[in-house]
């Protein structure tokens, strides 16, 4: 049930050139520049990991087309992990996992968030749950890497130009290598 590092090369490969569902980049498009963000604003690996794979869930399932415009929430936060939990760790596993409700979280805290959000994210913002009131984004905040989370969901959100000039896959091959290999040195020393 896990993926390699090879795998996860081959999934952008085959299925990495799908549109992102209603925005103007694929989905492989929209996972590097969402690296490249992270990577320019000196994100160490695991996160720049998380920056690339955030989406990967969606490559995980069947449902064609724009699952939102069929009021399904497809869950992808959550698809992918059972399938990297072998290859990384937490800090690239919990941004993967929380950077829906890090877009909860800014839409109740940051004014004109909301508002900036794409159609298709608003839309999967009322199947995922919708703003955060203030308990929840209280909760929230608490969590662990609830902040590299919101900086995942901040790159996620600006990773969506057109044409936009990036490295490509292999050049961030590399921060998989490298989180993949602190994950298993840090469960040697545990």
């Amino acid at each position: 049930m896990s993926l390699s590092i090879p795998d996860i090369v081959g999934l952008f490969e085959t299925k990495g050139h799908a549109q992102y569902d209603g925005e103007p980049v694929t989905q492989l498009e929209h996972a590097l520049q969402s690296a490249h963000l992270a990577e320019q604003e000196g994100a160490d690996s695991a996160l720049i990991a998380a920056a690339l794979l955030h989406d990967l869930g969606h490559l995980l399932h069947d449902f064609g087309g724009t699952p939102t415009q069929q009021g399904l929430d497809d869950l992808h936060q959550y698809r992918c992990l059972p399938f990297l939990r072998a290859l990384f760790g937490p800090a690239t596993l919990e941004p993967i996992r929380l950077h829906v409700d890090a877009k909860r979280f800014l839409c109740a805290r940051v004014p004109g968030y909301l508002e900036a959000l794409s159609p298709d994210s608003k839309r999967s913002l009322q199947l995922q749950g919708g703003v955060f009131d203030e308990a929840q984004a209280k909760a929230f905040e608490t969590l662990p890497y609830a902040m590299d989370a919101v900086r995942l969901r901040q790159w996620d959100d600006t990773a969506k130009l057109a044409d936009a000039d990036m490295p490509g896959l292999a050049h961030f091959v590399r921060h998989l290598e490298i989180s993949s290999a602190e994950h298993r040195q840090a469960l040697t020393t545990a």
